[in-house]
């Protein structure tokens, strides 16, 4: 599994695609929080808050992610080589493992950067450290979890095809499905359940500052459900 996440990690950083992930991340975020004006400009906002960026970076990530993704397994079956990695000496499990923490290790690397976001709006507080920073790491846990509940469908849709772009776009409707259209469907029918299965009714609660276990499980068990049905998919293959 290890082999595999190494492979991954480093196929994303041999070639511009690791590099241009990381930029495009970076330059949209910075382009609509401190140049574009609008809800998400935090200079227009007047107060030191982090928010826009966490209500931002999901919308992003929705088209980032399967763009790392697409490549995991199309490719593979457009080369003729998944049979070939089926053939070595590792489980369904562990492939599918691979793939998909060598994906998460890169959106992972690309968050890094937009620490310095926080660094800036700690600075610009009046006074100086006027900035919840309980909230902002609680933001950062609910996005590493939706990170990794957009990966992991990212995967799956990449073993569904082998045309990326056909994986891109599976993947990118998923997401966001799972992201806003529950809460699409529960405002239509007034219910509170069908608002609590999607992504971003747990993604809100977190990033109020609050650690619920139940949030926490319901990403894992998105992140497990698609997982599995991957290794479902690889098996049939």
């Amino acid at each position: 599994m290890f082999a595999i996440l190494k492979k991954e990690i480093n196929t994303f950083f041999s070639s511009p695609i690791g590099y241009l992930v990381i930029g495009l991340f970076l330059l949209f975020n910075g382009l609509f929080l401190w140049f574009f004006k609008g809800e998400f400009n935090i200079l227009d906002s007047g107060f030191a808050d982090a928010s826009p960026f966490f209500l931002l970076a999901p919308w992003i990530l929705i088209f980032l992610v399967p763009a790392v993704t697409m490549r995991s397994f199309s490719d593979e079956k457009k080369q003729g080589t998944l049979e070939l990695l089926l053939t070595k000496p590792l489980t369904k499990l562990q492939i599918v493992l691979g793939k998909f923490l060598g994906a998460f290790s890169l959106i992972l690397i690309t968050l890094v950067p937009t620490l310095l976001y926080i660094y800036t709006l700690f600075k610009l507080g009046a006074p100086e450290g006027n900035l919840d920073l309980g909230s902002t790491m609680g933001s950062y846990f609910g996005l590493i979890f939706l990170t990794a509940a957009y990966t992991a469908i990212g995967v799956f849709a990449s073993s569904l095809s082998d045309n990326q772009i056909v994986a891109f776009l599976l993947a990118v409707f998923l997401c966001f499905f799972f992201y806003l259209g529950f809460e699409g469907i529960a405002n239509l029918i007034s219910s509170d359940f069908i608002d609590g299965l999607g992504m971003s009714y747990h993604y809100k609660s977190i990033c109020r500052g609050v650690l619920d276990t139940r949030d926490l499980i319901y990403f894992l068990s998105i992140s497990f459900l698609f997982i599995t049905l991957t290794q479902i998919n690889i098996n049939k293959k």
